[in-house]
């Protein structure tokens, strides 16, 4: 076929008139069982198909899996509709891009072709790897020169604990959601959940994994929290215990019935080929709140421009934790604990590193009794005080579980020590603490236990103000 339309290439400039140059082709988005794009070109008299997992790579670096598939009938270059249920490959299907294409190779192992779409254009190379398995690979530098490719783990920035500032209008204010942070990323319909130390949460939150097939196509990394909220509608950390140590996927399937979590949105670091860590803090916020990213299992809440102290006092009342001052203009720095974000509290809390414990008394004997708490400073682990309050059953049979495998001789603490009998462990585990102040001696007083903190690295849990 590319033979005998030599002479009808020759005589015409394809920049200059809309004529067919080639084949045609058609990129359909299908939302089967999982997302995926079939990649159809015409071939033969037939749609040679390939299953594109993770999209058209847009970049010479990100080579994409395209699996072989059944050939189609010509008729599918305009198809979009409903497969019904129960049909082989069941779900709704609309047309992605089509266009046309001029083939250098088309072998059976390997394609060569220059697209001309609205989505896609450019060169292209196919080519097998295994049975059906192939590669998809762009060969032409991407098409927008600025093009970065998508960050694959971010830690995300930190902010100081302090007062509320002064100059208001400067800053943007949120609230402080008390759950886990996380970063999201999205790339052509795969999510992953990151928690601060990169530790991997994806297989903990279904519901928020659906949040991929929202955004489709689109490349996106979020910055945000997996919260729980009460029957008030209040964050709450202690409810959230109960999906964050859960072993099976029967079990997550279980507790998502009764205690369901939310992806709260608060910042955008990486959208469609461009990081947006730049920006000013406010840019950001525009570009997130345009996506519209609102779901039963993810929301965008609105920040508060130059309205901290209403938000303060409602959260007050409200019985949240606090709130965050962010400065407008702040770009955001991955891994940096910065000057220009504020947590403002309305309780105090701290992270603390768990460096043993003691047996409990009486009716807690088969438990622990109290943790032995500490923080860091310059390096070393300092104790912090005994936190003997704020235990369930379950949580004092979870820690129970997780610290045993942890036991050691001798004490992790450096300098003062805690009482005899202690039972020391590896300093591994972080939990949060609620308390009314620092004592003179460097202790907290009145603490209790809100739970642990898997997405904490024991090295981040330094002295706070309160």
């Amino acid at each position: 076929m590319a033979d005998r339309l030599g002479a009808y290439r020759a005589k015409r400039d394809f920049d200059a008139t809309a004529e067919p140059s080639g084949r045609r082709f058609v990129v359909q988005e299908h939302h089967a069982r999982r997302l995926h794009w079939d990649l159809r070109l015409e071939h033969g008299g037939v749609l040679v198909s390939f299953a594109l997992p993770r999209g058209i790579p847009a970049h010479p670096a990100e080579n994409r899996l395209a699996v072989h598939t059944e050939d189609h009938p010509l008729e599918y270059l305009e198809f979009e509709g409903e497969i019904p249920k129960g049909e082989y490959g069941a779900g709704t299907m609309s047309v992605w891009d089509r266009g046309t294409f001029e083939a250098e190779k088309f072998r059976d192992d390997e394609v060569i072709a220059t697209f001309h779409g609205e989505r896609l254009r450019g060169r292209y190379a196919l080519f097998r790897t295994r049975d059906d398995d192939w590669l998809i690979h762009r060969m032409d530098p991407p098409e927008d020169p600025g093009y970065e490719p998508m960050p694959d783990r971010i830690k995300p920035m930190l902010a100081r604990s302090g007062d509320l500032p002064r100059d208001e209008d400067a800053y943007g204010f949120e609230v402080k959601w008390d759950g886990i942070r996380t970063v999201l990323f999205s790339d052509h319909g795969h999510l992953s959940l990151q928690g601060r130390n990169f530790s991997d949460f994806t297989p903990r939150y279904p519901e928020v994994r659906e949040l991929a097939r929202e955004l489709g196509a689109r490349r996106v990394v979020l910055d945000g929290e997996v919260v729980a909220f009460d029957d008030e509608g209040r964050p709450s950390f202690e409810r959230l215990q109960s999906r964050m140590h859960l072993a099976s996927d029967s079990a997550v399937r279980r507790r998502m019935r009764d205690t369901p979590v939310t992806y709260v949105i608060f910042d955008l670091l990486y959208l469609d080929g461009r990081s947006t860590m730049s920006l000013r803090y406010e840019d950001r916020r525009q570009v997130l709140e345009a996506l519209e990213l609102e779901g039963l299992g993810w929301r965008t809440p609105a920040y508060h421009r130059g309205e901290g102290s209403a938000l303060l006092r409602a959260t007050r009342e409200l019985g949240i934790e606090g709130i965050v001052a962010k400065r407008l203009d702040c770009p955001y720095e991955p891994g940096k604990r910065v000057s220009g974000w504020i947590k403002v509290k309305n309780v105090c809390l701290q992270d603390v590193v768990i460096g043993g414990w003691t047996p409990g008394e009486g009716a807690r004997s088969r438990h622990l009794g109290a943790l032995a708490a500490g923080v860091m400073e310059d390096g070393r682990l300092v104790y912090a005080g005994k936190v003997g309050t704020g235990f369930t059953e379950s949580t004092l049979a979870m820690l129970t579980k997780e610290l045993e495998p942890l036991r050691r001789a001798d004490s992790p603490f450096d300098g003062r020590q805690p009482p005899k009998g202690t039972i020391f462990v590896e300093p591994r585990l972080v939990a949060s603490i609620e308390f009314r102040e620092w004592t003179k001696s460097g202790t907290l007083r009145a603490p209790s236990f809100k739970g642990l903190r898997p997405d904490k690295d024991p090295q981040d849990c330094v002295r706070e103000g309160g």
